[in-house]
């Protein structure tokens, strides 16, 4: 049986669509079961449409600043859509402590650096800023505390001279392409992980779980 997955998005939903093509291949071992949205106007909801999966817009607007309630909101559509896992796309709220830990140990989140370097946002500029050789990015569990829970999959690419921070987030995005839905395929197949913060640098764009 399929491991049936809830994805949560914010915006474009580019990593969304990796995974959903990698779901539709016959011997991948899970299925994409939903999208949720916080915004009404996140462009992945339509390309969720395109591919048939069924969407849900649960807007945190919609909740005055109730963040618990919201959540639960979340909580109850991946219930309803009998989802035992959870990937964060681009989802761009934190999480609370309820949400983590009703979804601990089957929520994965891919970040756009080589963990644990660069936790949190705007990780490019600052891997050029502290002018690094290497930079990727990096799928994990989630955990409570931001950006350091057990690591799943990395992949790895050279900061070349003349690199800017577009063209270093574009092949970047490339890989996380690549890594999530293998990292998903792992997870979902029930294969060991590696030990928390285990750093495993993939270069170019080798990949492993």
């Amino acid at each position: 049986m399929k491991t049936r997955t809830g994805i949560l998005i914010s915006g474009r939903g580019s990593n969304m669509a990796s995974l959903i093509h990698a779901a539709g291949q016959p011997n991948y071992p899970a299925e994409i079961a939903i999208v949720i949205s916080n915004h009404p106007d996140a462009p992945g909801l339509a390309i969720a449409r395109k591919y048939g999966i069924c969407v849900e817009v649960i807007a945190n607007a919609a909740y005055g600043g109730d963040r618990g309630a919201h959540e639960a909101a979340i909580d109850t559509a991946l219930r309803n859509a009998d989802c035992t896992t959870v990937c964060l796309a681009g989802y761009m709220r934190l999480l609370t402590p309820f949400f983590v830990r009703r979804w601990e140990g089957s929520m994965l989140n891919i970040h756009p650096s080589l963990l644990p370097a660069f936790r949190g946002l705007n990780t490019h500029a600052r891997a050029l800023a502290a002018g690094v050789k290497i930079h990727g990015c990096t799928v994990h569990l989630v955990t409570e505390m931001m950006d350091e829970g057990p690591i799943l999959a990395q992949a790895a690419t050279p900061v070349l001279p003349d690199d800017t921070e577009a063209s270093l987030a574009e092949r970047v995005l490339a890989l996380e392409h690549k890594i999530y839905p293998t990292a998903l395929a792992c997870h979902a197949s029930g294969k060991p992980l590696p030990p928390p913060n285990k750093v495993r640098s993939l270069i170019n764009p080798c990949i492993s779980c």
